[in-house]
């Protein structure tokens, strides 16, 4: 387990920087650039996990968004859209792009003959839960250098920023 005291990368770079700009904050430059470097790392594990499965990250979060809604696993192509903040024309693409691949299929709505429901197959879903385990399993790598005390603290003090981030971004 790594200790506080260890340096990494940016310990490096604000200690080079802090002669240039004296009035540089280190603990404020030095959380925000580690964040920066986590969510970049993660990006990265998430992009090799989607590639293990020959996944693009749209068709992931259409798998997502269906095995999201619980079993069976249906939903609408409007449903869809509006879940993926996509247009409706770009679903119906996405759609069939799945459907070739065989991890969608579309089957006619029990409640509109003029309408078909999306379902995740067996082949999506394990596509879709292949490149999620994927990338959790780099998530609680991460996190398993943080005791669960801490976990739940960085959660609350991320939780905490977010929430004056969002609040700025609505106002």
């Amino acid at each position: 387990m790594l200790h506080p005291v260890d340096h990494d990368s940016v310990d490096r770079v604000i200690d080079r920087w802090i002669f240039v700009l004296p009035d540089l904050d280190p603990v404020v430059q030095g959380a925000i650039t580690r964040m920066q470097k986590l969510v970049k790392h993660l990006s990265r594990v998430r992009q090799s996990s989607l590639a293990r499965y020959d996944l693009q990250p749209f068709e992931f979060e259409t798998l997502h968004t269906l095995a999201g809604l619980g079993a069976p696993h249906r939903a609408g192509p409007t449903e869809l859209a509006a879940a993926t903040k996509t247009a409706p024309a770009t679903m119906t693409s996405r759609i069939d792009t799945l459907a070739e691949r065989g991890f969608v299929r579309r089957l006619p709505s029990t409640t509109d003959r003029r309408k078909v429901v999306v379902e995740l197959t067996d082949a999506g879903y394990r596509a879709w839960r292949g490149a999620l385990d994927g990338i959790g399993d780099e998530e609680t790598r991460l996190m398993d250098a943080l005791s669960p005390d801490e976990q739940r603290q960085l959660a609350n003090l991320l939780r905490s920023m977010l929430l004056l981030a969002e609040a700025d971004a609505t106002g």
